[in-house]
C-alpha cells in the first residue's frame, strides 16, 4: 500500500471539520490556563508564546489517538494542552541567543525579542512547569494512575532521552558531517519524541487498549515524528520566511546537517513519502476502527507548506 492509494485518508475539508471543534476546545482551555494569576509581565510573555499561533499538531494528535481508543475526554484535553505547552517552551528556549538566536517565530518577533532574554527564559520555565500541573488536577476526573503515566510519558519525551537530548546533539553537530543513522537519531529525539509522545499520551487516556494497538500507535508516532522533521528540512530550502512564519534558510546558514543536505531535495521528499507509508501501515496493523483522523493528520504532516 502506498500513501497515494490510501482510500481511508480524509480530504482537507473533512479534516477541517473534524479539527475545528477540537481546536476550539484546546484554544479555550489554553486561554483559561496559561499565564493566569502569574506576575503581569511573566503572564504576558507566557500567553504571547502560546496563544494565537501554531498548527497545534501535538494537541490534535493527542485527541485523535484518544478518540481511537475511546479515551478519557478530560484527560485527553489536559494532555493535549500539556504537549503544546512543552512545545511552546522549547521554541522559546531554542530561539534564545545562546541557542539558535532566532528573531521570528509564528510570524511575529520571538519572545526574547519582545520581552527580553530573562523574561523569555522564565516564561519557558513557567510553561514547562504548567504542563505538568495540568496533568495532575484535583478531583477524580483523571485517575491518579493515569496522571502518573501521562507525566512520565511527557517527561521522557521532553528530557534528555527526548527533545532536550536531541537539541544537545543538534548544537554539537553544527559543521559536522552526519550519516543518515546519526541524523535520524538526532531528529528522532529533538522533534520526533514529542510528536510520538503526543500519540502515546492520547492512547494512555484509554483503558484496556491491546498491546498490539499500543505498539502500532507507537510506530505511527515514530514515523510521523521523523516525517515532520524531514518536511521541515525541505521547507527550510523551498519556502520563504513569510510563508513559514519563521526564518527560512537558517539551517544552511548555520551549517547544520539536514535531510536535504544529506539526501538532496528529491531524496528528502522520497523519504517523507516512505515515512507516510510507514505511518499508515502502522494504523492498518493497529486493529483500531476509528483512525481516520490519525490518517488525515499524517497526510497533513507530509503535505504541509509551512
Amino acid at each position: 500500500m502506498t500513501a497515494a492509494t490510501t482510500s481511508a485518508a480524509w480530504d482537507q475539508a473533512r479534516l477541517a471539520l473534524w479539527s475545528r471543534p477540537h481546536l476550539e476546545r484546546v484554544e479555550q482551555a489554553l486561554s483559561g490556563w496559561v499565564g493566569v494569576d502569574s506576575p503581569v509581565l511573566l503572564g504576558e510573555a507566557m500567553r504571547y508564546a502560546v496563544l494565537d499561533g501554531g498548527k497545534r499538531l501535538r494537541p490534535l494528535l493527542v485527541l485523535a489517538a484518544s478518540e481511537a481508543v475511546g479515551g478519557n475526554v478530560a484527560a485527553a484535553l489536559r494532555a493535549a494542552c500539556a504537549t503544546e505547552l512543552i512545545h511552546a517552551y522549547s521554541l522559546v528556549h531554542d530561539d534564545l541567543p545562546c541557542m539558535d538566536n532566532d528573531v521570528l517565530r509564528r510570524g511575529k518577533p520571538t519572545v526574547h525579542v519582545k520581552f527580553g532574554e530573562a523574561d523569555a527564559l522564565l516564561a519557558g520555565d513557567a510553561l514547562q512547569a504548567l504542563a505538568f500541573e495540568l496533568l495532575t488536577p484535583d478531583g477524580d476526573e483523571v485517575p491518579p494512575a493515569m496522571q502518573a503515566t501521562l507525566c512520565r510519558m511527557l517527561a521522557r519525551a521532553a528530557g534528555s532521552q527526548g527533545m532536550a537530548g536531541g537539541q544537545a546533539i543538534d548544537l554539537a553537530s553544527v559543521g559536522v558531517a552526519l550519516n543518515e543513522a546519526q541524523l535520524r537519531e538526532m531528529h528522532r529525539l529533538k522533534t520526533g519524541a514529542l510528536l510520538q509522545g503526543s500519540v502515546e499520551m492520547g492512547a494512555a487516556c484509554g483503558t484496556g487498549v491491546s498491546p498490539a494497538a499500543l505498539t502500532a500507535l507507537r510506530g505511527y508516532g515514530a514515523a510521523i515524528g521523523l516525517a515532520f522533521q524531514v518536511v521541515d528540512d525541505i521547507l527550510d530550502v523551498t519556502a520563504d520566511s513569510q510563508t513559514l512564519g519563521k526564518t527560512a534558510g537558517k539551517d544552511a546558514a548555520a551549517d547544520k546537517p539536514t535531510y536535504v543536505s544529506l539526501l538532496g531535495l528529491e531524496g528528502a521528499r522520497a523519504q517523507a513519502s516512505r515515512l507516510l507509508d510507514d505511518a499508515l501501515a502502522a494504523l492498518d496493523a493497529s486493529g483500531l476502527q476509528d483512525t481516520a483522523a490519525l490518517r488525515a493528520l499524517a497526510h497533513m504532516v507530509v503535505d504541509r507548506d509551512r
